[in-house]
């Protein structure tokens, strides 16, 4: 399940910086670390490395994204980076079956609305997170017109919540 939370752009653009300096710096240390350590464990002369080097840039490259899953993922220093991953994920799972989604909604199904109406609200969140509003605009009528239909129909408009069963009970459809 997730929750579309109330976050400034401005704050959340900072942290994400911030945490992406922070995985750049882990980066760079780990793949001079282990690049540096093949070569001198299994290189031979001057110029002929490249593959160790290499080996050891992948090497670190996979060190770094197991201390980010493994450590750092669920720590406070992170949290903006990771809301921003799953609201995107959320997103994605969605537009995997939109042609669904649009389908339930001409049919009047409750479920559909709902999450088109999450759809429409966590895109216009992720666009105002990233700074892009001009992409934004191409939607509103879209948005402002389904919103109209729920309002219309009695349904609840504050689909801040993702339920993953919603998408299940459409997809067995």
């Amino acid at each position: 399940m997730f929750e579309i939370q109330p976050i400034s752009p401005e704050r959340y653009r900072q942290q994400t910086r911030r945490s992406a300096f922070v995985v750049i710096a882990i980066f760079l240390v780990l793949a001079m670390l282990c690049a540096t350590a093949s070569t001198q464990l299994f290189g031979g002369a001057p110029g002929t490395n490249f593959k160790w080097n290499l080996l050891g840039v992948l090497l670190g490259m996979g060190l770094t994204i197991a201390v980010i899953r493994l450590q750092l993922w669920h720590r406070p220093i992170m949290a903006a980076a990771a809301y921003g991953w799953r609201l995107k994920r959320s997103l994605m799972r969605i537009t995997n079956v939109m042609h669904l989604v649009k389908a339930g909604v001409a049919a009047g199904d409750s479920n559909a609305m709902k999450l088109l109406r999450f759809y429409h609200l966590g895109l216009t969140q992720m666009h105002q997170l990233d700074g892009n509003s001009s992409e934004l605009s191409q939607q509103v009528r879209e948005i402002d017109a389904h919103r109209e239909a729920m309002l219309l129909r009695g349904l609840d408009v504050e689909q801040n919540r993702f339920d993953p069963a919603w998408l299940d009970a459409l997809q067995r459809r």
